[in-house]
């Protein structure tokens, strides 16, 4: 077999499709507790034969909105390329192509959560530098801009006044510092919230698992919760030597019963999304804004182990739960899970 060829393996397995390593090996490590086999698909410098039909098995797009920003900038365009192989040779992937389109577009989310009845952001996508200072003169300040194609906070900036966003505009235009990979910047109102954290809800198999507070009092919008991308914060202290804390942490006061909770859920039914984190932003004055869904969504490990001490399944593990049961469905009846693969 090529070195650039896409590994199968002799089993059904689930297969991973991803760009980034750093953020499977938690979700790898609890497949492995189970014995469910799995083997990954890191997409650039691979090959797929479009006459071969695929491999028996699950599929598990864990491809990116911030896929552009890592080794290859048109690793979404692969990943499309195989989401579409599979889907017309039928196989079972979850969050799959039309998933995927949503993940990396922040207008295609903006458009399902208000066409649902959330409540969301004022938000307007603007196709240019110019464009986007024009846009911002019907916005009151603060506002914040955004990437349409994010992930990782990219290009989410607070701006205090129309001037300084007049300032800063090169920045969003083709190869500018700030640019968007599709041109497309969105220009939003700042949402205030009525205390300085926001809500993470996590779904597994499009039900609710919990919910993290983030704190967002050092004014950072770089909010993924992986352990690659977490940056410990230095605790208010008198003494010199300030304690790590993390960002992170869970909210018990949101359960299933929250209605936004269940209207969540009915959204991502609505939507075929298996696997999602989903923020939003509690206001001074009683509003719940969702402004994001994450279907590449990543957990963070102070989290986890707290869910573990807890005597709760950590959210990897009931990922895994979920693949494993899913398989079971996909696999041939003679096929067993704990058969050899490629990894």
């Amino acid at each position: 077999m090529s070195s650039h060829t896409l590994p199968v393996g002799d089993t059904p397995a689930v297969y991973i499709i991803h760009d980034n390593p750093e953020w499977i090996a938690p979700l790898t490590e609890a497949l492995d507790r189970l014995d469910v086999p799995h083997i990954e698909w890191l997409l650039p410098e691979t090959t797929i034969d479009l006459a071969a039909e695929p491999p028996q098995g699950l599929f598990w797009s864990r491809l990116s909105a911030s896929a552009h920003t890592r080794t290859d900038p048109h690793v979404k365009e692969y990943g499309r390329a195989v989401l579409d192989w599979l889907a017309a040779a039928g196989r079972r992937v979850l969050n799959g192509r039309d998933v995927y389109e949503l993940e990396v577009s922040k207008i295609r989310q903006h458009r399902e959560l208000a066409g649902r009845g959330f409540d969301v952001p004022r938000t307007a996508a603007a196709f240019g530098p110019q464009a986007l200072v024009e846009a911002a003169g019907t916005f009151a300040p603060p506002f914040i801009t955004k990437h349409n194609q994010g992930g990782k906070g990219l290009g989410v900036r607070r701006f205090d006044s129309h001037s300084e966003l007049s300032d800063a505009a090169a920045d969003f235009a083709p190869r500018g510092a700030n640019a968007p990979i599709d041109g497309i910047t969105l220009i939003q109102e700042y949402v205030q919230p009525a205390q300085p954290f926001i809500t993470r809800a996590e779904f597994i198999g499009g039900r609710f698992h919990y919910a993290v507070r983030v704190d967002v009092s050092g004014g950072s919008f770089e909010l993924c919760p992986a352990d690659a991308c977490e940056i410990p914060r230095a605790e208010a202290s008198n003494s010199s030597a300030a304690t790590p804390v993390s960002q992170f942490s869970r909210r018990d006061d949101i359960t299933t019963e929250t209605p936004l909770i269940a209207h969540l859920e009915t959204l991502l039914v609505d939507l075929g999304v298996a696997i999602a984190g989903i923020e939003f932003i509690e206001t001074l004055d009683g509003r719940q804004v969702v402004y994001d869904i994450n279907t590449n969504t990543n957990y963070n490990p102070t989290v986890e182990t707290a869910e573990q001490l807890a005597g709760r399944r950590p959210a990897a593990d009931r990922i895994a739960d979920f693949i494993a049961d899913t398989l079971a469905e996909v696999a041939p009846p003679s096929a067993s899970l704990a058969g050899s693969a490629s990894r």
